[in-house]
């Protein structure tokens, strides 16, 4: 029967709740493909048929091709009714905005009471969704990339029926422990497909998960099976256009191609510290322009209705390009005293202003009301978005049989289960293997993984060859051969972050990674910082990761650069030591889900070390050699990357001497404290406090792997321009350094 059902016929049903997907907080790996559709449709069958409005001027623009077919018995509300409900709908979403700023005391209600009929439009008559599955794959994406004003995405969710947010969600926005917090959190709130704190990073993570699309699209739909088909959507504001990451991601777009982005411009003049004509008066439309995408104005934002529509579907009748719309809007629309100025912009309207809104808007209900008819038509969403799941589940399973190993490697990115003994192609190393930089040694491993892991992906920014990021068996996504998988980012490193981000977040199974020099985490930090707080595992390959790359000098050293990076939450830093080492790295950074990894690799050669592992790197600390007994070693000394080897040097010769020494790798400090305190007194035991570290950067953080009474080897000043082998010699980066510091302690 799922066969024969038109998309049209489908969705016009209306489903049982024993039908729904109902668990929408399940995390996106749990979601399963085998389910079949037949039970929803035979359900489904004799249930009577649904209505949505649609006036007549809104059909004709031929833009929602999913109408539900209607039986005699249902009359078509007039044109007129229409026109109101659609009004009071619109003031429902701005309402809702209003109630949980004031009630929370805080919040920007300016933007959702100026955007709500954008909101209302994209999510009630364009875009494809199940309220029910927040997770099903082939669903539109939308980001509110402005998510300051984050209220009116809460609210769109709360109309259309996702469990995420409840009536009572919406009374504690803001609040502790509340799944509506001060800005979009895809983590917190199942329905937010990305966090968007810093403006124009959504743009920017729109820009991934429209790749995504596309790349995807590409490599699976068949001509006679098209199974990866679905639209990114955002709202960005006069505060995104002006970040440089939205020009970065933006430049990307166009020169990708990506036709199923479509961005709307919430131009409404006004930002926090006044009218935007005292600091951005260029001409956005020329610009989007000049970065190859398609520009439509849509002049009047606050009741134009059907010139967005119109607009939408032109944007969506272009293929090759992404569309910007512009949609010049008032800012707290509704508020006879506040709005078009910035006081309405992040502040609750308060008590005399909100009443003052409800008059003038002709909205009599009490605070947090949805109106039942209001109510009753969003409610069709829910047995819609069942339909259209339904409909692509079917569909998949024709895919599938027709198209076994496609299929099979798509269901691995959509459920982001990989194929067993996947970390056996890493490559292995031995002591007599010969020496070489760790970024090589990371090609060798990232060019195994792209042959066994259907979802990897990634590149450079502009600095592939010196990264060695290359997967030399695939060609470069480009708007003509979207279906490889080299990405060539240019020289765009916090674009790029941010990219990548949209792309992890889009699957579970896409495991994209970004490559520039370590140094440069300085242009992309805010990236990385959200990739760690969206629990985006993005895998950040980053060379020349100290004074090892010499000549370049001080601009491009990285002294403090590891310190900072440790002191961030949920980012796991790994700074491998040889090829066993980086080979482990690698696979930590697969295995973790929930979290973004950074690779510190080096330019120089490095001898291929005794008593590294592979387990031990998933331990993040532990013993490479050790010639004492009874966990009492005379001294204990601690080195990362490159300098492991110093320290390893510094022991042999320590031994000769007749003393006890341990040499111990702390690759990766977050991995090592989340071990058992039993392990780790094991690695690290409390009663020897003779301990040495040595890094080739800022001693910062040491300490508590030193203890008070250790010594810190490393370099607490900028770099130098120098052949590497002298900076090291002059800043003490030496195995003459820790054998000094050793024998302090004797």
């Amino acid at each position: 029967m799922a066969s024969s059902l038109s998309l049209s016929q489908a969705i016009s049903f209306r489903t049982s709740p024993s039908h729904v997907y109902s668990n929408s907080r399940l995390p996106p790996s749990s979601l399963s493909l085998s389910s079949s559709s037949s039970s929803y449709l035979k359900s489904s069958a004799s249930v009577s048929l649904s209505t949505r409005f649609l006036s007549s001027s809104h059909s004709n623009l031929g833009l929602i091709s999913r109408a539900p077919v209607r039986a005699a018995s249902v009359d078509t509300l007039e044109k007129t009714t229409d026109a109101t409900l659609f009004e009071k709908s619109v003031n429902t979403i701005r309402f809702l905005a209003i109630d949980a700023v004031e009630k929370a005391k805080s919040g920007h209600p300016g933007l959702p009471m100026g955007c709500a009929p954008m909101g209302q439009i994209l999510y009630d008559e364009i875009m494809r969704y199940n309220p029910k599955n927040p997770y099903w794959f082939n669903r539109d994406r939308f980001v509110l990339s402005a998510g300051h004003g984050c209220m009116l995405l809460y609210a769109l969710l709360h109309l259309a029926g996702y469990d995420s947010v409840q009536e009572e969600d919406l009374k504690s926005f803001r609040q502790w422990g509340s799944r509506t917090p001060g800005h979009p959190e895809n983590f917190e709130t199942p329905g937010i497909e990305v966090t968007t704190g810093p403006l124009g990073q959504g743009i920017a993570n729109a820009v991934g998960l429209a790749l995504a699309e596309r790349h995807l699209a590409a490599r699976f739909n068949k001509p006679d099976l098209e199974i990866v088909d679905h639209y990114t959507y955002v709202i960005m504001g006069d505060g995104c256009q002006m970040e440089g990451v939205s020009n970065e991601a933006c430049s990307l777009a166009g020169h990708w191609g990506l036709g199923k982005l479509i961005a709307f411009y919430d131009d409404n003049h006004i930002s926090i510290d006044g009218d935007t004509e005292i600091a951005f008066t260029e001409d956005v439309n020329k610009r989007f322009e000049a970065l190859g995408w398609h520009v439509i104005w849509v002049k009047n934002g606050n009741t134009g209705y059907d010139e967005i529509r119109a607009a939408i579907k032109e944007a969506k009748a272009v293929k090759d390009r992404p569309s910007l719309i512009k949609v010049t809007t008032t800012i707290g629309f509704g508020s006879p005293n506040k709005a078009n100025s910035h006081s309405v912009h992040g502040s609750a309207l308060g008590a005399k202003e909100v009443d003052a809104t409800r008059k003038n808007l002709g909205w009599p209900y009490e605070p947090f009301h949805v109106p039942e008819d209001v109510k009753k038509h969003w409610s069709w969403h829910i047995s819609e978005g069942a339909a259209l799941e339904a409909q692509w589940k079917a569909k998949f399973a024709e895919y599938e049989n027709k198209y076994k190993d496609e299929a099979a490697e798509l269901k691995s990115i959509i459920n982001g289960e990989f194929p067993a003994g996947w970390e056996k192609v890493l490559p292995t190393y031995t002591p007599d293997s010969p020496a070489d930089a760790t970024r090589n040694l990371s090609q060798q491993c990232l060019n195994a993984l792209a042959k066994v892991l259907p979802g990897f992906l990634g590149g450079s920014a502009d600095l592939a060859s010196s990264n060695m990021t290359l997967m030399k068996m695939f060609g470069n996504f480009q708007k003509d051969t979207p279906e490889e998988r080299n990405l060539r980012f240019g020289v765009r490193e916090h674009g790029m972050g941010s990219i990548c981000n949209g792309i992890v977040l889009h699957s579970p199974g896409m495991i994209p990674y970004c490559a520039t020099f370590f140094v440069f985490t300085d242009y992309m930090r805010a990236a990385i910082r959200m990739a760690a707080l969206s629990q985006a595992p993005v895998i950040y390959v980053m060379t020349h990761d100290s004074i090892g790359l010499g000549e370049d000098g001080p601009t491009h050293q990285p002294i403090e650069h590891l310190a900072s990076l440790r002191a961030m939450p949920n980012l796991l830093m790994l700074r491998p030591a040889d090829g066993t080492e980086t080979a482990g790295a690698y696979k930590i950074a697969i295995l973790n889900r929930k979290r973004p990894s950074i690779l510190a690799l080096s330019r120089q050669k490095l001898s291929q070390l005794g008593g590294t592992s592979v387990e031990g790197v998933e331990r993040g600390g532990y013993i490479i050699s050790d010639n004492s007994s009874g966990n009492k070693p005379d001294v204990i000394l601690m080195g990362t990357g490159s300098e492991l080897e110093i320290a390893a040097n510094a022991a042999d010769e320590l031994r000769k001497e007749g003393k006890a020494v341990r040499v111990v790798s702390l690759v990766s400090w977050e991995l090592f404290e989340e071990q058992p305190d039993s392990y780790k007194e094991s690695v690290l035991p409390s009663a020897v406090s003779a301990r040495v570290s040595i890094e080739a950067g800022s001693t910062f953080g040491w300490l508590k792997f030193i203890g008070s009474r250790g010594k810190a080897i490393g370099i607490d000043r900028f770099g130098v321009s120098a052949p590497a082998g002298r900076i090291y010699q002059e800043l003490g980066i030496t195995k003459e350094a820790v054998i000094e510091a050793a024998k302090s302690f004797f």
